[in-house]
């Protein structure tokens, strides 16, 4: 077992050899939400690690503050990741900054903390703006149990398990999506869950910020006439009473019951053209695209 405390006494301070590694929160969009707290950390540690870069650098400059700035990302994070915990045993103090908000969270700097922790280089938060509970608690949604689940997978057939395994779950759920792929998450949680309430919440603190609630295929019908700009926070309803005694004892796929055609015509129903509709049904029931092909022609 380990146990960090904070260092109070300058004789505590002046006997840690090891630096501090500092994960400081970044304005979500209005360069206001940094905190005073935040910007004195970026001016006195000796190095910032961030995400990207160039998007540091016009806040450190916006900010007047000289600090040296380095690049830790996905790509990278296994050399810089090495060679920032050398520095940070050292004694040198970092601070781990991300593209916006809190650091640590859908990003690399999850597994910096980690090697921190476990060489006991201690780790101090830096509190501030954060997208998925703002987004969270203007959504109009219960706010006493909620689940982060990040973005959602990107593939068809792993987002159909990650809907299923979070289908029962009755906290509110958030989640991070991209313009382009926004609509067909939602549709996808549509066709397993229901049309549940939801939040689409986009551009924070910004000019534009944008809260549209309702139904999910209210929020499709509006994504329809006015298309996706900027990333999303979607805050979805959890599951309902009713929903989990509906949805109890019952873990059949949603195409269970559905012909191969009635299959295919589903997805054509999303607005996917039958070569696509046939590959997903095809990946969806563990057949070869030639086979599911063949069937639907032979009718």
């Amino acid at each position: 077992m380990k146990v960090q405390q904070s260092f109070t006494k300058a004789k505590d301070q002046e006997s840690k050899k090891a630096g501090t590694l500092y994960l400081v929160a970044t304005p979500i969009g209005n360069l206001e939400d940094i905190t005073l707290r935040a910007i004195r950390t970026l001016k006195e540690v000796d190095l910032i690690a961030a995400e990207d870069t160039r998007q540091t650098r016009k806040l450190l400059t916006h900010f007047e503050i000289p600090t040296r700035l380095v690049s830790y990302h996905e790509h990278n994070k296994s050399a810089s990741g090495s060679e920032l915990i050398r520095l940070l045993s050292e004694g040198l103090s970092i601070a781990l900054v991300s593209d916006a908000g809190l650091p640590a969270i859908s990003d690399p700097g999850a597994e910096l903390v980690v090697a921190a922790a476990e060489q006991e280089i201690a780790v101090v938060p830096i509190p501030g703006a954060n997208a998925a509970l703002s987004a969270l608690i203007i959504s109009g949604l219960p706010t006493d149990r909620f689940l982060f689940t990040g973005f959602p997978p990107r593939e068809r057939k792993a987002l159909q398990e990650w809907l299923q395994q979070l289908r029962k779950q009755d906290a509110t759920i958030i989640c991070y999506e991209s313009p382009h792929r926004v609509a067909k998450t939602l549709t996808a949680m549509l066709e397993l869950w229901g049309d549940r309430d939801v939040a689409m919440v986009r551009e924070l603190t910004k000019r534009f910020e944008e809260a549209a609630r309702g139904t999910i295929s209210e929020c499709l019908a509006w994504l329809s006439e006015h298309p996706p700009l900027g990333e999303y926070c979607l805050v979805v309803a959890g599951a309902n009473a009713s929903d989990a005694k509906d949805l109890e004892g019952d873990d059949k796929p949603w195409w269970t019951e559905l012909s191969l055609e009635e299959h295919v015509s589903r997805y054509e129903g999303q607005n996917l053209d039958r070569k696509e509709a046939i590959k997903l049904t095809a990946v969806d029931r563990g057949l070869a695209k030639r086979d599911v092909y063949n069937e639907i022609m032979r009718k």
